[in-house]
């Protein structure tokens, strides 16, 4: 329960927040907020479901209200924060605005630090042996997956030397200058190789990371780190579940990330390769392990990989045989095969196993591959702890087992991926829940590989079963998490219920939208489906872009953008800068430096434009949205998804399309106005909203701006 002197500590932070804050106004929505979120924390609505979700509009003022409704209690009861986040630029704000401002000005004593994945970091004794790799000295021992460039080796020594002086921590974020992938990799740490409990790697600055991170009081991180964390058991990477109130920010992202995160892929003929190179890792290893406890892992990992690669060879010589079926000859027998489809490049041909249900012969091998990578593992395992213990004991010097500990490490991580792989496809599906999806496509880059794919449908008992059961209480948030006026979509996807004592509120943003915008449907004769819709599009766009000198105009493609932006440019000569011509960041830059300068400027873009862009005040007072953007399921997952919907007898369209694109619609129009002195029009050039009968649906959902049919 929240005691009176809790109570009483959380207005006062509140109240000297406001005396801090030039032009600050109380708003009734924020004092809610933390009121429930703290409610919710404490227990008063449930001792046993300390969950909140809600949907708070733009302007709400969200990020100052959950930490002053979560921090507070923290503190009290020894718990830690965890602010999970989707993009980067939440998390800079976080760590380089808003919790530095609480710290000064709230009166709340609390330390804070952004917790970064472990391949973030570079691994001090990895980088040191990189340097040396063109030494002579034998304690070099490093090979590079590919020969490095001369500015590569002068930009690793560059590393080693702010590593060493203190200008630089150690983390990829802060160098200044690009570094290839391939370079990176080879000197970032690893959970296999680099442990604080061998002397050379105790100093490495991830090490030095995670003791920060324990000392912290407030952990920021984005939800790939905390799906990583909650896979191992939670507590592994960040603070244990029960010791930890989690706010999930951004939380309509959660899902997704979630789903990805639990999918596995493996491409036939690599994996044949490297478990090829992965025995005789085990043979090195043994070998200078000198020790008669290695030689039986040693002579197991070579039998059960030998097995490996046998049925492996079954499992390609099958998909060589049945190619022809799933991946046919010519483009005009695809709509023939039910299953097979081209993605939107036509370059990557893909086989979804329908209903999830793969051959009965790749089955029984998935089966043995399941168990066979499983024995694997622990051998592997073994090998390596007993490798780290000979470093230990002396038996063994460091120059040399460093390599392979480094190898042996790459190798635990892809037979772990492929494990999981298999163990996906050797599971037989509940009745009871949704499918796998399952699929195979051929390699867009490498003739005659095949990758075989796998991923959960629904990830809702993933989320339940790894962190709703398990933590102290969390808070999920963002602007769009009801779909048609609803939480019941969002629920359903995040694993979470409404008869539990978990709580859900929708709290409006206070911007005057009936006054300071308007919602005008444009009258078009064309439907988005017309193959004369984007040359209506070309010919009214030029019309609604006098409505503001500040405008963004949104697609549904790259095509169709960049057609309308070229007829447009040279009918009307106007100056348009279209997503994909420069970097996000340049365009954006361009255009606020035009705007300064009382210039018109338009700026073209596509879906990812409509999400986390931030143009307030006179940056942008003229929004057009050409289409609703709804999203046809063309990845085998959504594919399989709505498969799965038909066969339950409902509807994919109304079930998933529209509550999706209702999410969507309104992240794109709360991109016009984003404080709440803003003002402008937005335009939508879709007639389907007046048109079809879920049109009435969307529109509702959207916040109450003022509407104008033409």
């Amino acid at each position: 329960m929240l005691t009176d002197s809790l109570k009483q500590g959380i207005r006062q932070a509140y109240k000297a927040i406001g005396e801090n804050l030039t032009n600050f106004n109380p708003r009734k929505q924020q004092t809610f907020l933390i009121a429930e979120i703290a409610k919710t924390l404490a227990g008063e609505y449930s001792k046993e479901r300390k969950i909140i979700t809600i949907e708070a509009g733009t302007g709400t003022g969200k990020s100052l209200a959950y930490s002053l409704g979560a921090i507070p209690l923290a503190l009290a009861k020894d718990k830690k924060v965890c602010i999970s986040t989707a993009t980067v630029a939440l998390q800079e704000q976080l760590v380089d605005k808003d919790l530095p401002f609480l710290k000064s000005h709230a009166g709340l004593d609390f330390t804070f630090t952004l917790a970064k994945g472990r391949q973030r970091y570079v691994c001090r004794q990895k980088l040191t042996q990189a340097i040396s790799h063109n030494s002579d000295s034998p304690q070099a021992g490093f090979t590079f997956a590919e020969k490095p460039k001369a500015s590569d080796i002068r930009t690793l020594n560059a590393m080693h030397k702010a590593l060493t002086d203190g200008s630089w921590l150690g983390d990829i974020d802060s160098w200044q200058e690009t570094l290839p992938l391939s370079v990176w990799q080879q000197v970032q740490s690893d959970k296999h190789s680099c442990l604080k409990s061998m002397a050379d790697h105790s100093h490495c600055p991830f090490h030095k990371a995670r003791e920060t991170m324990e000392q912290a009081n407030v952990l920021v991180v984005n939800h790939s780190l905390l799906l990583a964390d909650l896979e191992l058991g939670g507590g592994r990477i960040l603070s244990p579940p029960d010791e930890t109130f989690y706010i999930i920010d951004e939380a309509h992202h959660l899902p997704k990330v979630t789903r990805d995160f639990s999918s596995a892929s493996i491409t036939v003929k690599g994996a044949i390769e490297w478990l090829t190179k992965c025995r005789e890792t085990g043979d090195k290893m043994s070998a200078l392990i000198k020790s008669q406890r290695a030689i039986s892992p040693a002579l197991k990992l070579s039998d059960d990989i030998q097995d490996i690669l046998t049925e492996m060879q079954h499992v390609l010589s099958f998909i060589n045989s049945n190619a022809i079926g799933y991946f046919p000859s010519k483009e005009s027998d695809y709509a023939t095969a039910a299953n097979t489809f081209l993605t939107k490049t036509n370059k990557e041909e893909i086989y979804r196993f329908e209903d999830g249900i793969i051959p009965k012969e790749l089955k029984n091998w998935a089966e043995e591959i399941k168990e066979l990578s499983k024995k694997s593992l622990s051998h592997l395992n073994k090998l390596y702890s007993a490798l780290v213990e000979s470093v230990k004991d002396g038996d063994t010097q460091m120059y040399l087992a460093e390599p392979l500990l480094a190898e042996a490490g790459f190798m635990l991580q892809r037979l772990e991926n492929f494990q999981a792989l298999w163990q996906m496809y050797a599971k037989t599906d509940s009745d009871k829940g949704a499918p796998m999806a399952r699929w195979l496509e051929k390699s867009p880059t490498k003739q005659g590989e095949y990758i075989l794919s796998a991923s959960p449908i629904e990830v809702g008992f993933t989320l339940e079963n790894m962190l709703w059961s398990q933590c102290e209480g969390a808070v999920l948030c963002s602007a769009t998490l009801m779909a048609l006026n609803s939480f019941d979509h969002f629920r359903f996807q995040a694993g979470l219920r409404d008869d539990d004592g978990s709580q859900y509120q929708q709290v409006n943003s206070p911007f005057d939208y009936q006054n300071n915008a308007k919602l005008l449907i444009a009258n078009m004769d064309n439907e988005p489906n017309s193959k004369d819709f984007t040359d209506e599009l070309i010919e009214k766009i030029p019309h609604y872009l006098k409505q503001g000198d500040a405008s963004l105009v949104l697609f549904s493609s790259y095509w169709q953008m960049n057609k309308v932006a070229e007829a447009i440019r040279e009918t009307h000569q106007l100056d348009i800068v279209a997503q994909g011509e420069h970097s996000r960041q340049h365009i954006i830059e361009a255009h606020k430096k035009r705007c300064d300068k009382n210039k018109a400027s338009i700026i073209f873009g596509t879906q990812s434009f409509s999400e986390g862009l931030d143009l307030p005040g006179k940056y942008l007072t003229n929004l057009i949205i050409t289409k609703l953007p709804f999203s046809v399921p063309t990845s085998p997952v959504e594919q399989a998804q709505a498969e799965y919907v038909t066969a339950k007898g409902g509807n994919p369209f109304m079930t998933l399309s529209v509550p999706d694109t209702s999410k969507k619609l309104v992240q794109a129009c709360g991109r016009l106005l984003r404080n709440e002195l803003d003002e402008g029009v937005i335009t939508l050039m879709d007639k389907r909203v007046v048109t079809k009968r879920y049109g009435k649906q969307l529109l509702s959902s959207l916040p109450p701006f003022k509407q104008v049919i033409e």
